[in-house]
């Protein structure tokens, strides 16, 4: 990289053209459900320069977090959101993290932005209906095994859309949508979901509704 003499790299140089960071130090994000995919999200958003980050979940990090979500031997025993910040202050440490070590209710105040990061149908369907009149952008990402899906809703289309795919509980598979996970699954998600931000922040047109299954290399966008 060339720089002018004494000038420092700021951390942000490359990818200047594809977040822009004046949008995105401005907004509160709020990141609900630090497991596999979740963790994910929070650590590419202190990446990319997110200044004031919300983190819910009532979760301690156990043995099976280490392997799965990306979490350290040193974090056992610890909230998970805890944890979470920990990291985030190895990236950053002037980025603001609130830290609720709490399931979702209607008393927590959100971002304009919400990645909606938990494990259940049910658990989506509440929080959608809780936040979904005052949220700007809403992200969902949800896995199993190899298979992904990322669902975003930044208006009222594709809000409707959003609703038609929270189906009864009784109809999802059995067990949480992480119970089959891995990192690079996990890692792969949090990117797309990421990425429909950056997409959001340039104005640009979302993918309200992709799916891509890793083992088969398909991907699809509704």
């Amino acid at each position: 990289m060339n720089t002018l003499p004494n000038q420092v790299p700021s951390r942000f140089d490359r990818q200047s053209g594809l977040v822009p960071r004046e949008r995105i130090s401005r907004e509160t994000i709020s990141v609900i459900g630090v497991g596999a995919i979740g963790r994910q999200v929070a650590l590419q958003l202190a990446s990319i320069g997110a200044a004031r980050l919300q983190l819910l979940d009532f979760d301690c990090v156990e043995a099976t977090n280490i392997t799965t979500q990306g979490y350290q031997a040193s974090d056992m025993g610890l909230a998970k959101v805890e944890a979470t910040k920990r990291a985030i202050a190895g990236i950053d440490a002037e980025i603001d993290v609130q830290c609720i070590a709490d399931r979702y209710r209607p008393k927590h105040a959100t971002g304009s932005i919400v990645f909606c990061c938990v494990d259940s149908i049910s658990a989506r369907t509440a929080i959608w209906r809780a936040v979904q009149h005052r949220t700007e952008l809403w992200i969902d990402g949800r896995m199993l095994g190899e298979v992904i899906r990322i669902l975003s809703a930044n208006s009222t289309e594709s809000g409707n859309h959003y609703t038609t795919t929270l189906f009864s509980q009784s109809d999802a598979h059995v067990g949480a949508c992480t119970s089959k996970s891995t990192i690079y699954t996990a890692s792969i998600a949090a990117g797309l979901m990421v990425h429909q931000l950056t997409r959001w922040l340039r104005g640009l047109p979302l993918d309200h509704d992709l799916s891509l299954n890793l083992l088969a290399s398909e991907l699809f966008v509704a």
